[in-house]
């Protein structure tokens, strides 16, 4: 048999090749024409709010409101913003920080939100408030999170490798780790504190949030039954087998001041 040789230009390109097929898949892609502005700067054009107790388009406290180009979110009723349309597959960047409000009876607890993700059903179905879906946590010291806020069924559901150890009753993703399915209740992101207390202002010692006041960058990588949460340039947490893979996208009203200045999707 004829042994084959290869030149050095043929191994170069194999090398690029291989260089580039390696890359981490979660990189912040560049963008360009078909990047969506969820959030165009200007008012909630593509969003409608829903408030516990009183629904649709119905905003009396003008909790969730545009001023200087950013979504400020009071969190003095609970409830959320939703996306007109349904998404998938998809890089969701968001730049947010907290305000300095908080609201009974969360008023002396850790500042708290969320991105719920893949929600489908109706309006409140979730204690007359949000959506079942797939919650991307926003809170002091547990921002990464994920929560499953479904019915406990096998529709809602994700499966993450965790560590051996827990906090308390509550998994912690480890890269590594064995698997495990959950249709309820969450995985904690690598990094929070086994110490963590609801209380107002609370910092764990690996924390990546940013301080009060200060800008954060949250992304929500979906791709397939994927999903991955990078803060400020970390990769924080990532499931699998994530049930449903598919919704809307919400954005939480939950006791504490919030403000968003980007909203941004780009296709995958």
């Amino acid at each position: 048999m004829r042994q084959k040789t290869f030149t050095p230009m043929a191994i170069l390109m194999a090398s690029l090749f291989f260089l580039f097929a390696s890359c981490d898949s979660t990189k912040e892609p560049a963008l360009h024409d078909n990047a969506i502005k969820l959030f165009n700067g200007k008012n909630l054009d593509g969003w409608y709010t829903w408030l516990k107790g009183i629904g649709k388009n119905k905003d009396p406290q003008n909790v969730f409101t545009v001023k200087n180009g950013m979504i400020h979110i009071t969190g003095e009723t609970w409830g959320c913003i939703t996306t007109e349309e349904e998404y998938e597959n998809y890089h969701l960047i968001t730049e947010w920080k907290w305000g300095g409000d908080t609201y009974e009876p969360r008023l002396d607890r850790a500042r708290d939100n969320g991105i719920l993700l893949h929600s489908v059903g109706s309006d409140g179905d979730y204690n007359d408030t949000w959506m079942y879906s797939i919650e991307c946590q926003i809170i002091e010291g547990g921002t990464g999170d994920f929560l499953v806020v479904g019915d406990k069924s096998e529709k809602y559901s994700i499966t993450s490798p965790v560590a051996d150890k827990k906090h308390g009753s509550t998994y912690v993703y480890e890269p590594d780790g064995k698997l495990v399915t959950i249709n309820s209740g969450r995985i904690n992101w690598w990094g929070r504190s086994p110490d963590w207390k609801d209380v107002i202002d609370f910092r764990g010692p690996l924390d990546v949030e940013n301080p009060v006041g200060e800008w954060n960058k949250l992304e929500c990588i979906a791709k397939g039954d994927t999903l991955t949460v990078k803060l400020n340039d970390v990769i924080v947490n990532q499931t699998f087998d994530v049930k449903p893979s598919k919704g809307r996208i919400q954005i939480q009203s939950e006791g504490a001041e919030i403000i968003f200045r980007r909203v941004d999707m780009i296709p995958l």
